[in-house]
């Protein structure tokens, strides 16, 4: 979004909850926004609450928009309870069966979450080129290794490094008949994906997940966002958090998250209360 690469037939698609503005810019948009209730509900007043909420110091929503964050999940670390809500539909997408042989290819935010979670099933190998990412593999028990070095004959492999590289090694480690879920958001690149080779002659199959539809027939929003939630009760998921800075240091902060220069996974944003 900060860097304009919206297709433009996805701009009503790709509207945030609460998003102000037009893409491809001027736009406010974002959202993981956790607060304090100032004021509101009762049972809200007082207690820290996870929105979908675009970068903003305070605002007003309706209280069906937030999520009661649990006494035993930290402010800090609920921030990433709508990246931990994506992994949990797309472990209802992947479907793995107990004994799956499992990769996730990108050792990002959405895919650590997804390796953390599938890991509740089997062994999962967690695949990146970036060896700083083994210290996350281990804090959320999985196997780290390198595109060289992954086991192939995976029945399930999890694709979210949003590159050509990445899809072509998720393809490449996939066993015959089985599937290769598609996380990565390419905004308006085009993508060249190798049919022409391990995909065709083993009768691979890919799938889009995204966190628009609720993947499992039987849950609500609501109730996909409570298990995230409950999820985050683990410390584990701390190792997502690779930085933090003030509000009023977004205008230097995002153009070096754009380009790739400030590294890590989660980077929170702290807003001072007045």
């Amino acid at each position: 979004m900060f860097r304009g690469e919206v297709p433009a037939n996805q701009y009503d698609v790709m509207r945030a909850p609460f998003q102000e503005g037009d893409f491809p810019a001027p736009v406010k948009y974002g959202y993981l926004n956790v607060g304090v209730v100032e004021q509101g509900p009762d049972d809200l007043l007082g207690r820290a609450v996870f929105c979908l909420y675009p970068h903003q110091t305070r605002y007003v929503v309706p209280a069906a928009a937030v999520t009661l964050v649990p006494d035993n999940v930290p402010a800090e670390r609920a921030v990433l309870a709508g990246t931990v809500e994506t992994a949990v539909n797309v472990a209802w997408d992947a479907a793995p069966r107990l004994g799956d042989r499992i990769a996730v290819v990108g050792a990002g935010m959405v895919g650590s979450s997804v390796a953390a979670i599938l890991a509740r099933f089997t062994d999962v190998q967690l695949v990146d080129i970036d060896p700083e990412k083994a210290a996350v593999a281990a804090a959320i028990g999985v196997e780290f290794v390198s595109p060289d070095s992954a086991k192939g004959g995976c029945d399930l492999v999890v694709h979210a490094s949003a590159t050509e590289t990445g899809l072509a090694c998720a393809i490449g480690l996939t066993a015959p008949g089985g599937e290769v879920i598609e996380v990565s958001w390419y905004g308006d690149r085009r993508v060249n994906v190798p049919l022409g080779e391990w995909f065709h002659s083993r009768r691979l199959g890919i799938r889009a997940s995204q966190v628009g539809t609720v993947a499992h027939p039987r849950r609500t929003y609501p109730q996909r966002m409570a298990l995230a939630m409950e999820l985050l009760a683990d410390p584990m998921f701390d190792a997502l958090i690779s930085g933090e800075f003030r509000f009023d240091e977004l205008p230097e902060v995002m153009p070096k998250l754009a380009s790739g220069e400030l590294g890590g996974l989660c980077t929170r944003i702290r807003y001072e209360r007045a």
